[in-house]
């Protein structure tokens, strides 16, 4: 796959630009040389950190990204921005994306997570845009459908996340139908990443792995460590975004590793990389157990491969490595490569762990 095709003149738009996979997105957009537009909500304190680093001066001339106050529950200004931006590509990454939390905020995730994406398609047949769109499916919609799960297998959401996403699902491959627009459904596994926000469970491992290892925390608190996930790197999988927007045949398709990986297994693979055992540090609290739980979900990417020429290429093992990495790095240390930070004979964490050396 060519992931370097340039795109110079294509304009884009991403809902959700803020988020892990929005800035990730952006970023492989411009390296493209595509304009692009974001959306973000109005906010008296700042979210914009994960695309800090792609900002220009909008007093600049030739800058190539462009923010702008919007939400997925005003249709009105989706029209307005719509009409006047024209983008060639839309990406819908927006939504309420927490999945505890969508028990929590039943309404406010249908409202966002479910509804918004009717209020954009509709935005988008109202001004006649004739644009190619993507719609972020999520592996939560299989719910408790065994796996392996891939474009054929039924929906069965364990949660109001879930159940909005599959309303979305449908809606996005009803546009495509009856008004024949370029609408594709991306079911993307769990992505993950070290600008994944810190209440996610992979990201929430990470960061207490590396606090532990460098003595500032004792204990981690999770909920369910028997559930299995097929766990991928998300700058990997904007790629694949990217791709199916490419592909001339508007389809949906699964994104996923194929690989079983419980939390457990996540946490050990964390906790071994600062030679930690994970035994000695995870607790269980029940706190953050779902009401009704989904057991294990594993895609099946073989469409994505054989149409899209995509696969992933960073497995858990090395997911959790580059996590915990960027983690140590935050706070000021760092580990050698192949080396633990700590071995079962360091009587403190944090003796092992050395300072990031500055260059220059």
């Amino acid at each position: 796959m060519n992931l370097r095709q340039p795109a110079e003149g294509k304009i884009a738009l991403i809902t959700g630009i803020t988020g892990q996979d929005g800035s990730y997105l952006a970023e492989l957009l411009l390296d493209k040389g595509y304009e692009v537009h974001g959306l973000i909500r109005r906010s008296s304190s700042f979210n914009t950190q994960r695309i800090d680093h792609l900002y220009t001066d909008p007093h600049e001339q030739g800058r190539k990204l462009h923010l702008h106050h919007a939400d997925l529950t005003d249709g009105s200004r989706l029209v307005t921005l719509l009409d006047k931006i024209r983008p060639d590509e839309v990406y819908n990454l927006a939504a309420q994306s927490h999945v505890r939390v969508s028990f929590d905020e039943p309404e406010f995730t249908g409202l966002v997570t479910g509804i918004g994406s009717t209020r954009l398609l509709e935005a988008a047949r109202m001004t006649g845009l004739r644009c190619r769109y993507y719609q972020a499916s999520s592996s939560e919609m299989f719910g408790a459908t065994p796996p392996p799960q891939n474009e054929e297998t039924p929906f069965y959401p364990r949660s109001p996340y879930g159940a909005a996403k599959v309303y979305a699902y449908w809606m996005t491959r009803n546009y495509r139908e009856a008004y024949g627009m370029h609408a594709v459904n991306g079911i993307l596994f769990n992505h993950e990443s070290p600008r994944r926000g810190e209440t996610f469970v992979t990201r929430k491992i990470a960061v207490a792995c590396a606090r532990i290892a460098a003595g500032r925390q004792d204990h981690l608190y999770l909920g369910n460590l028997d559930a299995v996930r097929d766990w991928g790197y998300a700058k990997e999988y904007v790629e694949a975004m990217w791709l199916m927007l490419q592909h001339e045949e508007p389809t949906d398709f699964v994104i996923a590793t194929g690989t079983a990986c419980t939390v457990r297994e996540f946490a050990a693979h964390c906790f071994t990389a600062v030679g930690l055992d994970y035994r000695d540090h995870v607790r269980f609290d029940p706190r953050y157990l779902r009401p009704t739980e989904v057991d294990a979900l594993i895609g099946d990417p073989t469409k994505a491969r054989e149409l899209l020429g995509w696969s992933a290429r960073v497995q858990p093992r090395e997911l959790a490595q580059i996590m915990v990495d960027s983690e140590l790095a935050n706070l000021g240390r760092v580990r050698e490569p192949g080396i633990p930070l700590v071995s079962a004979r360091t009587s403190s964490p944090a003796q092992a762990l050395a300072p990031v050396q500055q260059a220059g």
